[in-house]
C-alpha cells in the first residue's frame, strides 16, 4: 500500500512538472505561417555585375514577432532552379526550402548573391529580377531581387593542356630563373577597345614589340585584381579620350579602374596592379582617369630621347595604394595633370629621368595609413638591396603647378653627386614647412635661389574644393589664382575642364572658381 502510495505522489509530480513545463514552452510545436513576417528589406538591390562574374552577398532578416515558434512551408525563388538567383538561408545554400522554423520572438538572415549570364537575357533587358516567395496562397509574402548586368568584353590568360595559365616573362633573376607574371599578349585583333562595352582584364595585358593598343573615348577598362597593361620595348598605348559635355557621364573620359563596381569600393586603393610602361615603350594618354590601383603608372626608361616618351595630357590618378606616377629614369610630359592621394607619393622620379610638368596639381591628402613622404620626390639614384643605380636627372621642371597636402612637408629632393641633379620650379605653390630649421643648410631647398625656385609660393592655402572626394578645383580666394605665368598658359591654354586661361593664369590643373559658384 505504502509503495502503491509512493509511486502515485511520483507520477503526479512527474505529470505536474510536465505540465508546467508545457505551460511556460509555448513554442515547441510549430505554428504555420499565417502571412505575418516582418523583413528588414522588402526589395535587395544587387550592385551592377559584370555578365558571368558572381556578385557580392547580399542579405536581409527575416522576423518572427509573435509569441509563437512558426513554421514557414515554404521558402523559395519564383523562378525556381532556372533563377540565376542563389539563397542561403541559415547556413543551408539552395533555390527552394520547406519547412523553415522561425523561433518566437526571432529572426533568420537570408544572404542572397546571382551570377548573370547577358547573352541569355533579351538584347535590351539590363536589369536581372526575381522574388524570394514565402509561404504561398493567401499567406504568400515576397521580397523583390533586383539586379542591373552589364555584359562585358573579358580578356584573360588561357589555360594550356595541364591547365597551366598563360604568362609573361619579366626578366631573370640573378639565378637565371626566368621571373614571370600572370598574363598574356594581345592579338591583333584584341589592339583597339571601343566604347561599345565595357572590358574586364584579368591578369597582365601585354602589348608586343611594335604593336599599338588604341583605347578610344568614352571606354571603361576595368581590372581585376593582380591586374594590368604592360607595354614592351617598342610598344605603344594610345588612350585618346575626348573632353566630356556631362560632368556625371564623362560620356568622353576613359575610365581605367577596379573590376568591383559596387559602390562601397568606389574609391578603396589598391584593387589592380598598375599600367607598366618598360623602357623602348610609349604612350600617349589624353583624358583619362586612373584610379584604385597599387601603382597609378609605372613609366621605365633610357631618358636619352630629345622627345618625351610619355605624354599625358587632362589625366588624373587617384587613390594608389603606393605611388600615382612613378618614374624610374623615365622621360615624362604631363599637362593638366592631376594625381590625388597616394600612400607613398604622388610622383616619385628615381634613378634620374627627364620630367615637364605644366599646369599640374600633385594634391596628396592620404588618410587610409600613416604616410611620412612627401607628395613629390625627385631623386638621381635608386638604391635596391644589392646596389645603388645612378642616372642622370637631366630635367624636372614644375610650372605653373601646385604640389599641396596634408603634411607639413610636401617636396622631398635627394641626389647623389656622382649624377647631374636639374631640376627648376616656377610659378608654383609647394607646401614645405621647416619650422626647426632642419633644410636651411641644405642647398637642394634654396627657396631664394631664383635659379631653382623662379616665382614660387610657400605653404598658402590653395583652397581645393573636396579633397575627401578627389575635387582638385581651385575657389576663390585661392593662393594659385593668378600665380602662373604667361609661358605656362601659352602652352596649355585651357584647363582640365576646358576653361580658357585668359584673364587670369592660375597654377595647377584648373582656372578658380568664384566661392558662389
Amino acid at each position: 500500500m505504502k509503495n502503491l502510495l509512493k509511486c502515485s505522489l511520483l507520477s503526479a509530480f512527474v505529470g505536474f512538472g510536465l505540465l508546467l513545463l508545457h505551460s511556460c514552452r509555448t513554442d515547441f510545436e510549430p505554428s504555420l505561417s499565417t502571412g505575418n513576417l516582418e523583413f528588414s528589406r522588402d526589395t535587395i538591390f544587387l550592385d551592377t555585375v559584370f555578365s558571368n562574374i558572381g556578385s557580392s552577398t547580399y542579405s536581409f532578416k527575416v522576423y518572427n514577432r509573435s509569441n509563437e515558434l512558426i513554421s514557414i512551408p515554404q521558402v523559395r525563388l519564383a523562378q525556381g532552379e532556372n533563377s540565376q538567383y542563389r539563397l542561403n538561408i541559415d547556413g543551408i545554400p539552395g533555390k527552394t526550402f520547406e519547412n523553415v522554423e522561425l523561433p518566437a520572438k526571432d529572426s533568420i538572415y537570408v544572404f542572397v548573391e546571382t551570377t548573370v549570364n547577358a547573352s541569355q537575357q533579351d538584347e535590351d533587358q539590363f536589369l536581372y529580377t526575381d522574388q524570394i516567395l514565402f509561404d504561398s496562397g493567401v499567406y504568400e509574402q515576397r521580397v523583390a531581387l533586383v539586379t542591373l548586368i552589364q555584359d562585358a568584353i573579358f580578356l584573360f590568360p588561357e589555360r594550356n593542356a595541364q591547365g597551366i595559365k598563360e604568362t609573361l616573362t619579366l626578366g631573370t633573376d640573378e639565378d637565371g630563373n626566368a621571373i614571370t607574371i600572370e598574363g598574356f599578349i594581345l592579338e591583333e585583333d584584341q589592339l583597339v577597345w571601343t566604347n561599345q562595352k565595357p572590358y574586364v582584364i584579368y591578369g597582365y595585358a601585354g602589348v608586343a614589340d611594335e604593336q599599338t593598343l588604341r583605347i578610344e573615348a568614352g571606354a571603361r577598362i576595368h581590372f581585376h585584381e593582380n591586374s594590368g597593361i604592360i607595354l614592351s620595348n617598342g610598344a605603344r598605348l594610345e588612350a585618346d579620350g575626348s573632353l566630356s559635355q556631362d560632368p556625371d557621364r564623362l560620356e568622353g573620359e576613359i575610365i581605367l579602374e577596379g573590376d568591383r563596381l559596387e559602390p562601397e569600393f568606389s574609391a578603396v586603393p589598391g584593387q589592380w596592379g598598375t599600367l607598366w610602361f618598360t623602357p623602348g615603350s610609349t604612350a600617349r594618354m589624353q583624358h583619362v582617369t586612373i584610379k584604385n590601383n597599387a601603382i597609378g603608372i609605372l613609366a621605365e626608361g633610357h631618358s636619352n630621347t630629345n622627345t618625351p616618351d610619355h605624354y599625358l595630357k587632362n589625366v588624373q590618378i587617384y587613390n594608389t595604394a603606393s605611388v600615382g606616377l612613378y618614374g624610374v629614369n623615365a622621360s615624362i610630359l604631363g599637362e593638366n595633370l592631376v594625381i590625388g592621394n597616394s600612400g607613398i607619393s604622388n610622383f616619385w622620379a628615381r634613378q634620374g629621368g627627364s620630367y615637364e610638368f605644366v599646369h599640374s596639381t600633385f594634391a596628396n591628402y592620404w588618410n587610409q595609413s600613416f604616410r611620412n613622404t612627401p607628395s613629390v620626390q625627385l631623386a638621381n639614384f635608386l638604391e635596391t638591396e644589392d646596389e645603388l643605380l645612378i642616372a642622370d636627372l637631366t630635367k624636372a621642371q614644375f610650372t605653373n603647378s601646385i604640389i599641396y597636402g596634408n603634411a607639413t612637408r610636401e617636396l622631398g629632393l635627394e641626389a647623389v653627386d656622382a649624377a647631374t641633379f636639374q631640376y627648376n620650379f616656377s610659378n608654383s605653390l609647394v607646401r614645405f614647412e621647416d619650422p626647426f630649421d632642419d633644410f636651411t643648410a641644405n642647398p637642394l631647398y634654396q627657396f631664394a635661389n631664383e635659379t631653382l625656385y623662379t616665382d614660387i609660393l610657400l605653404n598658402e592655402d590653395p583652397n581645393f574644393e573636396n579633397t575627401s572626394l578627389n575635387n582638385y578645383k581651385i575657389i576663390a580666394p585661392s593662393a594659385a589664382r593668378a600665380l602662373g605665368n604667361e609661358s605656362g598658359a601659352i602652352q596649355v591654354p585651357t584647363d582640365l575642364l576646358g576653361i580658357a586661361r585668359e584673364e587670369h593664369i592660375d597654377s595647377g590643373a584648373y582656372q578658380a572658381t568664384d566661392n558662389e559658384n
